[in-house]
């Protein structure tokens, strides 16, 4: 994995694929470390999707599609029967991560085509392959469209995002961050207000980390300051990713998005989405149906292994929340922007 600062995420690689291999920049230990986890089974995968080594909805897809390639190879390579593996392998990661739609869109996609197959187990293994490969391209095609849509809303001045919607979050280039990236590459002067995200802190340590390698301007902040920025009249725009979006234009992100959705409203800020076509989730009628996970409470209670909270506080630490459309401005897709009235709007998309 080669890491080129100024390239516009063209080579920050989340994960990289070597053929029997699943390379994956571990993102538990950035910007300290730059450091790849070599996993070569798919309960690797699904502990690196746990333990969020690897994150970010798109990623997440397609790092669950190569280990359930990697379930067929071994099968191959144990003589075991490759649909059962496959089966077996698809159910362990389907529970890894409730809240991120992509997760199942990927392995729902690689189950289709594990339906057209034949037996033969190498052919299988050739064909899975394929089509994972075909869901990693396409992501990353899919983020440089999205990105070019985006790019128009976006005026010269301050910007303010949350989580990590970039390059570390996809295949490649990134969701909100390729939005940002398309604007500075259609010579805006964009500066990037980056919340820290807290208590993952993926904004402090991955969104910060990647704009500082493709030198886009950018202040790190507390998530508490958000509001005084927005006071100051320092914002323009706010732009977020998204795990899942509902039929009704409901959007599920990063805790912490709904907050900054209303502050953009109290102080007439538009508020912009950028995701792929496949975030979406028309089976889910409204965000009130998007299950949300809750993740251990020693992500607040400890820093850097270090408590940092009364031993037995209790903890509620919810890992999303959802946004109520009508906070959102305009939804960004690879296909086009979509704006209000989202339900007529994705019906028309996704139909």
């Amino acid at each position: 994995m080669t890491l080129v600062p100024g390239s516009g995420g063209r080579s920050i690689n989340a994960l990289e694929w070597t053929g029997d291999t699943l390379l994956l920049l571990n993102q538990r230990v950035l910007p300290l470390r730059e450091s790849v986890t070599r996993i070569t089974d798919s309960s690797g995968v699904a502990h690196a999707i746990k333990t969020m080594v690897v994150r970010g909805a798109p990623a997440i897809g397609v790092a669950a599609a190569f280990g359930l390639v990697m379930a067929v190879q071994n099968a191959n390579r144990k003589r075991l029967p490759w649909r059962e593996e496959f089966r077996k392998a698809a159910e362990e990661l389907r529970s890894t991560r409730p809240t991120a739609v992509n997760l199942f869109w990927a392995i729902e996609r690689m189950r289709k085509e594990v339906m057209r197959l034949p037996d033969e187990p190498e052919g299988a293994a050739y064909h899975l392959e394929r089509e994972a490969m075909a869901i990693r391209d396409e992501d990353v095609a899919a983020n440089r469209r999205m990105g070019a849509h985006g790019a128009k809303l976006l005026k010269s001045g301050s910007v303010i995002t949350h989580c990590n919607a970039g390059a570390l979050a996809t295949a490649g280039y990134g969701t909100a961050l390729g939005v940002i990236r398309a604007a500075v590459a259609a010579g805006k002067k964009i500066h990037v207000f980056v919340g820290e995200t807290r208590p993952f802190l993926q904004g402090a340590r991955l969104t910060a980390w990647e704009l500082v390698k493709d030198g886009i301007p950018c202040t790190l902040i507390t998530d508490s300051m958000a509001a005084v920025i927005f006071q100051a009249g320092k914002v323009q725009a706010a732009i977020v990713g998204a795990d899942r979006i509902a039929a009704n234009g409901d959007v599920a992100n990063k805790i912490g998005t709904y907050g900054l959705a209303v502050l953009c409203r109290v102080h007439r800020v538009p508020f912009y989405v950028a995701a792929p076509v496949c975030t979406i989730d028309p089976a889910v009628r409204t965000g009130k149906a998007i299950p949300i996970e809750e993740r251990d409470g020693r992500e607040v209670t400890h820093f850097l292994g270090t408590r940092i909270a009364p031993d037995g506080i209790p903890v509620y630490n919810p890992a999303f929340d959802v946004t109520p459309a009508k906070y959102v401005t305009a939804i960004v897709t690879e296909r086009g922007v979509l704006r209000p009235p989202f339900p007529a709007a994705i019906r028309k998309l996704v139909r």
